[in-house]
């Protein structure tokens, strides 16, 4: 096979994507994006059989799509056969983003003064679809949180951890539905929700909390506090959480008022992104109504 023919390959391929396409979308650099999105902290490495039997792209275009991907500094060679990591770039726009928002610059010296207040690290996390990131962290000086590998743009899967539930706080059983058509979620742990009817039960008790507990719920010796941030809209838009690394959290930490501390970090941030609970608007109270909080 000559490189025109396989130029002719996939040009097919594009024409074919493209008619199925009422917008002026761009395949290949849908098909760039799309192999990003396949890297995660579970799979760091992939190579292109892998991608091209994922994303059912020939595996051709997908040598090609990695080569130049690798030439941008997207992706790099992650050992001498051809298999691919994310580069620098991909960070450096990550990061670039991220220092670029209102609530990381807000959230920032408050989620410092928190993990200062506590000893223990703090992270500022989002929903992003069916994940949560982590945007911005404050590192504890205990050695023992040296072991704890979540980092700024770590991803994980919303439904599973506390954050995420505490993030969907707003969301209805419908839309929750929506965002989880499937009959049954995966399970992590014993404590991961089995259906959507689960996750809203989780979702509801967290919402009414005002707050949320979780000892080892998704990862064996890692414990979290997390309460919701809202902005003016009165939606929730974040969460401030700490982290205990281990796999109960002591009963010392909780009587020296740990989750009053927490929210009052999340109500702080709350605050400057003025939010105030007896201006929020009407969208953010008929969510909070739909919930059975108001």
């Amino acid at each position: 096979m000559t490189p025109d023919t396989i130029n002719e390959r996939d040009a097919e391929d594009d024409r074919n994507d493209s008619s199925a396409d009422t917008g002026y979308r761009v395949p290949g650099l849908e098909r760039g994006l799309k192999i990003l999105t396949e890297f995660s902290p579970r799979e760091p490495v992939l190579g292109a059989p892998e991608l091209s039997r994922r994303l059912k792209i020939p595996r051709t275009t997908v040598f090609r799509l990695l080569q130049t991907l690798e030439s941008l500094g997207f992706l790099e060679r992650a050992d001498k056969d051809r298999n691919y990591r994310l580069g620098v770039a991909v960070l450096r726009l990550g990061f670039e983003y991220l220092s670029s928002l209102e609530l990381t610059d807000l959230g920032l010296p408050i989620i410092e003064a928190l993990r200062d207040e506590t000893g223990l690290t703090t992270h500022i996390v989002i929903r992003d679809g069916r994940d949560v990131v982590f945007v911005a962290k404050a590192q504890s000086h205990a050695p023992i949180f040296s072991s704890v590998k979540v980092n700024v743009g770590t991803r994980l899967p919303a439904y599973a951890t506390t954050h995420g539930q505490v993030l969907m706080g707003d969301m209805t059983l419908d839309e929750l539905k929506k965002l989880y058509p499937e009959p049954e979620l995966e399970r992590f742990t014993r404590q991961t929700p089995a259906t959507v009817e689960d996750l809203y039960e989780r979702v509801r008790d967290d919402a009414r909390c005002g707050f949320a507990i979780s000892e080892s719920s998704f990862e064996r010796g890692i414990s979290v506090v997390s309460a919701p941030v809202r902005n003016d809209t009165g939606r929730i838009v974040a969460v401030i959480t700490t982290t205990i690394p281990r796999q109960e959290i002591d009963a010392s930490l909780l009587d020296s008022g740990l989750v009053d501390k927490v929210k009052r970090a999340a109500d702080e941030l709350s605050q400057r992104l003025n939010y105030r609970p007896g201006n929020a608007s009407n969208a953010g109270s008929k969510y909070m109504k739909a919930l059975g909080l108001k």
